[in-house]
């Protein structure tokens, strides 16, 4: 058989019925040599099923005392994987590419225990991973057809859209459990924080920090019983997921908020009878006092927290100031020219105008300013 039917399938397993032993039994059968199961503190009514999973020859069964959640469960059995088998390190990338000599394995491929992924679409990825050793893998469903539950579409649909966005990031399938991921980024995923289903989510965000790109496999959409035995709760685990974006909305309001307050502020002490200071209107140098201190306050919040960029502050800081001036010129401008045209409340011109060049701004943040460098 090929050498890539010795890349490990993880399974995490939160209280199993016996579709986890038919899954078993087919990937036994297929004859893929090296399966994890790790119980999640699913307890002792459940523990005949993990038994039965234990007897089969090329399966290995870990264990939680207490339920800790998909993440957890992951990085468990990632650690066993790396002391057990080795990784295959090589190039810089972190592994050779396929068909050189290993030493360990590429990596493993994950998999859920409840029917949702076939023998055929595990096997898939496990190649894909071999022939592509420096990418993570994902087993990408399509939610298009009819047989997809109404919240799972919604739910998909709506997060890919959030990834573009705010990662850059277009990937058809964020939720997916099917996923071969490299051994060297194994490693790092083992610090990646998330504990639930939110660490799937982390660990996307962390392929766009490390450069690591990411290939999609086509694999059936299957659905058993409108998915009612996933444990995945659409609103508890949404939330989750949606907060990891949280950060960046935060920063981003914030800061709106900030600037708007010391505009107003300004433009109540600036706006005399001749109009401004130094010959000047007082709304554009409303606009450049008020962005100074509200972009610094953004700029520190979004090289520690937000982007945790991995650059020296000085150069980092350079270049948002770039950005900063040319944001500020742009504000000052398009609202001194829309006041003058359509008059009003200096704010109320304000808000939409910076609104749209938050959007802008954001992404110039992400692709230029906060980027990442690769370390791996």
């Amino acid at each position: 058989m090929p050498s890539y039917y010795e890349i490990p399938v993880i399974i995490p397993s939160y209280e199993p019925d016996e579709k986890l032993i038919t899954l078993l039994q087919a990937l036994q059968e297929a004859g893929i040599r090296h399966v994890v199961v790790v119980d999640d503190g699913s307890g002792e009514r459940y523990a005949s099923f993990f038994a039965r999973a234990a007897a089969f020859e090329n399966c290995e069964v870990l264990r939680h005392a207490v339920n800790l959640g998909k993440g957890r469960a992951l990085k468990t059995a990632f650690n066993h994987c790396l002391l057990t088998y080795g990784s295959a390190h090589g190039d810089a990338a972190g592994a050779g590419k396929a068909g050189s000599d290993r030493s360990g394995i590429p990596g493993c491929v994950t998999a859920d225990s409840d029917g949702q992924h076939t023998p055929a679409d595990i096997l898939s990825c496990m190649r894909k991973l071999w022939e592509n050793p420096d990418s993570l893998i994902l087993g990408c469903r399509d939610f298009d057809g009819p047989e997809v539950p109404a919240r799972s579409s919604f739910g998909n649909k709506c997060t890919r859209q959030v990834f573009r966005y705010l990662l850059g990031l277009s990937v058809s399938d964020t939720q997916t459990g099917l996923r071969a991921i490299p051994a060297f980024f194994m490693e790092k995923l083992m610090e990646v924080k998330g504990e639930r289903f939110e660490y799937e989510t982390n660990m996307l965000i962390e392929t766009k920090n490390l450069d690591i790109p990411i290939l999609e496999v086509p694999v059936k959409t299957i659905y058993i019983e409108e998915n009612r035995t996933s444990h995945f709760n659409p609103v508890r685990d949404s939330l989750r997921i949606y907060l990891v974006f949280g950060k960046f909305l935060f920063s981003s309001l914030s800061s709106s908020v900030v600037d708007l307050l010391l505009f107003h502020m300004f433009c109540t002490l600036l706006h005399t009878p001749e109009g401004g200071l130094w010959g000047m209107p007082y709304i554009i140098l409303s606009t450049v006092f008020a962005r100074v201190i509200s972009a610094v306050y953004n700029f520190l919040i979004n090289y520690k927290v937000v982007f945790q960029s991995r650059e020296r502050m000085a150069v980092t800081a350079a270049k948002y100031c770039l950005l900063a001036v040319c944001q500020m010129m742009c504000s000052a401008l398009l609202v001194n020219g829309l006041y003058g045209l359509l008059g009003g409340v200096e704010v109320a011109v304000k808000m939409p105008v910076d609104v749209f060049l938050f959007f802008v701004s954001f992404l110039f943040q992400r692709e230029f300013v906060y980027r990442r460098k690769q370390s791996v």
